[in-house]
């Protein structure tokens, strides 16, 4: 039987409670975010890019896009490689 979650949390964004192991949780700027859905912590984000410096958005921007680039590049090769040696 399973331990009952003791703490709770409180999502940031919408106020929801919900307990510790739930909800996403990630450090920025040195503080503890929690959010009780994916779908807050997007809110969050979308608002927190509204505050960025245009300049530095526009560099994180290019290398977030080159860095999936990359591996969308590497997925396809990889896939390429399984289909040849299955031939």
């Amino acid at each position: 039987m399973r331990a009952l979650p003791t703490k709770s949390i409180r999502c940031i964004v919408c106020n929801r409670i919900f307990f510790e192991g739930q909800g996403i949780k990630l450090v920025l700027g040195g503080r503890e975010l929690h959010f009780h859905s994916k779908s807050c912590a997007l809110k969050f984000f979308k608002n927190m890019v509204l505050y960025l410096d245009q300049k530095d958005l526009e560099k994180a921007v290019a290398s977030t896009v080159k860095e999936f680039e990359q591996r969308i590049k590497e997925l396809e090769e990889k896939s390429k490689k399984n289909i040849e040696s299955i031939r």
